[in-house]
């Protein structure tokens, strides 16, 4: 009865969408309702895939990531190419980016999520995703106020693979490079190792398709922090504790014109929402997952810290696993491939930090 109650509530917004707001909010509504739906239904998380990968040597996680950035790629690529008025996920290679990616993948181990994982997780109930949440949105603000001071560390130019070497490279070099990875994580975990399973394979695809959608109709990359920063930044200007004017980041015309306007028209908040909502839709299923054993009061301090940092830290290095990730490898930016090696040596670190506190596998 819930499920039905959700999806009445997710047409009503979808035609008001339509009908006061934009027919392009509301179609990427619906992308986000599919992302979430995917992203719980076939509980794909980026992040768990990495940890099994570490703690159990369970390779199927990364190999759905592989096959989702392979597609995603294959999709990107050329529609970028072929229409100028879409726009890559450009971010330049920097110490804040080092230094982010790497605290990123650290705390998203101890979050038990990163940026679509934190959504998705709070839509199925997890309650330490529920309470980090705000705590996420707060660091992705405070990440985007600092953003300046980090870049004034060093940064240089963005490099675009298809720019640089053409699509058709571009796209091949990310394809090998997503090989070399696969064959390094065969050296690690050793034979005799189940690959892939059928919800990482339908759910990577699923989202390839969904993240490519996003693309056209947003005209840019799928994201996700930056809605979460976006939040606080409106809710702190309301409340006069922050001046957009006398900040670097949030003075720029496009953020300045997304601070002025209804949240619902940024393309980033339409998403995250539906992300939220399609989660909870599934949560209502009759098979939908248990709820974990309750945390200590140790363990809640850790993990909402941990959200407070996962937040900022996605702020300096452009994003999560989503828009740093997914979206900046399949648009060619060589600041998605610096952000996984990064994430991934924080996680090695993460893990360990998870395990001390005790908390799941």
């Amino acid at each position: 009865m819930r499920r039905r109650y959700l999806a009445l509530v997710g047409l009503t917004l979808f035609v008001f969408l339509v009908g006061w707001v934009s027919v392009r909010q509301a179609a990427l509504w619906l992308i986000g309702l599919g992302m979430g739906a995917v992203l719980a239904g076939a509980r794909f998380g980026f992040t768990t895939g990495w940890r099994h990968l570490i703690q159990h040597k369970d390779p199927s996680g990364i190999t759905g990531q592989a096959v989702l950035l392979a597609l995603a790629a294959l999709l990107a690529m050329p529609l970028l190419a072929q229409f100028s008025e879409l726009h890559a996920a450009l971010g330049p290679p920097s110490i804040s980016l080092l230094v982010g990616a790497f605290v990123f993948g650290l705390t998203m181990q101890i979050a038990d999520g990163c940026g679509s994982g934190t959504l998705y997780k709070a839509g199925l109930g997890i309650p330490l995703n529920v309470g980090l949440l705000p705590l996420f949105a707060l660091g992705s603000f405070l990440g985007s106020v600092h953003l300046d001071r980090w870049l004034s560390l060093g940064q240089i130019e963005p490099v675009s693979l298809p720019q640089t070497w053409g699509t058709v490279p571009a796209l091949l070099i990310t394809w090998a490079a997503l090989g070399v990875l696969l064959l390094l994580a065969r050296l690690w975990v050793g034979a005799g190792r189940t690959w892939l399973r059928a919800r990482w394979l339908w759910g990577a695809v699923a989202l390839a398709v969904l993240a490519t959608l996003n693309l056209l109709v947003a005209g840019q990359p799928w994201g996700v922090v930056y809605g979460f920063g976006l939040w606080v930044a409106k809710l702190a200007v309301a409340a006069q504790l922050f001046d957009p004017a006398a900040n670097a980041f949030w003075s720029q015309p496009g953020n300045l014109q997304l601070l002025g306007q209804n949240a619902l028209l940024d393309v980033t908040t339409i998403t995250n929402l539906g992300i939220l909502t399609g989660a909870l839709w599934i949560a209502q299923a009759p098979k939908a997952s248990a709820q974990p054993k309750p945390l200590t009061r140790q363990q809640w301090v850790v993990g909402l810290v941990a959200g407070l940092l996962l937040g900022y830290s996605s702020r300096l290095a452009f994003g999560c696993n989503v828009g740093a990730m997914l979206s900046g490898i399949s648009t060619g930016s060589l600041h998605g491939w610096i952000w996984v090696f990064m994430a991934f040596a924080g996680s090695l670190v993460g893990v360990r930090v998870r395990r001390h506190y005790g908390f799941g596998a």
